[in-house]
């Protein structure tokens, strides 16, 4: 039995898996998906405070109360920064295998800021003109979405050990079927590394709804 602790990118809540969490425990796996602080139905705790950091914590501390070892931490888009800090600051042995699904892959010292392009950018500064620190939702995102932590995007990600060097499997789930995607130049990186195993689903950034049964399949490789 697998460990998924289910991350979600920019501006969802863990109901962005709620379907996919279903599928896995029907198949005889533990599943949790995570809400991260500021969003969903944590949506009452964002403020100016609420940072990159902030969410590393938040998986850390599902790790500690769920007593959780031998993880699976899948993270989807911008997410894919805070599983790369949890992989880093978790203790030898809580987590065997990271899944990004068309996320940002950081190295120390980098923000979602800096690893996105232009387009992106604007839409994070203009997303926040209101208050200066809560982006709100992109159109045409899911009702339930909410403003999204400016700082969280912001912040550079601090890396204390040797990153990813110690998690053995690595999965990469690059979406090609939308316009303006900024993970293409990533994927083609990854791809000609021996330590990575890349996919590709023709689908949108929105891999549970356009995509999930050929999601749930690379999810389950090793399971």
């Amino acid at each position: 039995m697998a460990t998924f602790i289910l991350v979600p990118g920019g501006w969802h809540g863990g109901w962005h898996y709620s379907g996919l969490a279903d599928r896995l425990r029907a198949a005889g796996h533990r599943a949790l998906p995570v809400t991260l602080t500021g969003l969903g139905d944590r949506a009452h705790l964002s403020g100016p405070a609420v940072n990159l950091e902030t969410h590393i914590e938040d998986v850390l501390a599902v790790l500690a109360s769920e007593q959780v070892s031998d993880a699976v931490l899948v993270g989807h888009s911008y997410a894919g920064m805070v599983i790369t800090g949890v992989a880093d600051r978790a203790a030898p042995g809580l987590v065997r295998r990271l899944v990004y699904s068309d996320a940002y892959v950081p190295e120390n010292g980098q923000s979602c800021w800096e690893l996105t392009t232009e387009a992106f950018r604007q839409i994070f500064l203009s997303g926040a003109a209101a208050d200066g620190f809560s982006v709100q939702p992109p159109p045409g995102l899911d009702p339930r979405t909410t403003a999204h932590p400016l700082a969280s995007f912001l912040q550079r990600l601090r890396l204390t050990g040797d990153g990813l060097g110690r998690i053995a499997t690595r999965d990469y789930v690059y979406l090609s079927g939308w316009t303006g995607t900024p993970f293409t130049e990533l994927h083609e990186r990854l791809a000609k590394d021996p330590e990575w195993r890349t996919h590709v689903l023709d689908c949108s950034h929105n891999v549970v709804r356009d995509a999930l049964d050929d999601f749930q399949r690379i999810l389950l490789l090793d399971e």
